[in-house]
């Protein structure tokens, strides 16, 4: 297994309406083509206004295959047009758990 872990830097004061607009319109079309996320955070001390979460896949060919399905879902394309400026940047770090890890 490999966990995608993302970090999201949202504008400032802006947390509240894009997790809303994650809520209800991102999670639903993550569900359909990449299943439930192995977490989500909101970041409450060190860097604020960051939201991180974890995906899990079987290998990197399985993330590959379940990203462009949901990219070439015209709701995703739709979703990033209603959240467009609330993102500041982005971090992404593909980890293996190590082998006593609780996720595997």
């Amino acid at each position: 297994m490999i966990i995608d872990v993302r970090t999201y830097n949202i504008v400032p004061r802006k947390m509240k309406t894009y997790l809303a607009l994650f809520e209800e319109y991102a999670l639903p079309i993550q569900r359909r083509h990449i299943g439930d996320p192995l977490g989500y955070f909101v970041v409450e001390h060190g860097p604020l206004h960051q939201v991180v979460h974890f995906w899990g896949y079987d290998n990197l060919a399985d993330l590959e295959m379940r990203r462009a399905k949901r990219d070439a879902d015209p709701e995703w394309t739709d979703y990033q047009r209603k959240t467009e400026g609330l993102v500041v940047s982005q971090e992404n770090k593909l980890c293996r758990p190590a082998d006593w890890s609780q996720i595997k």
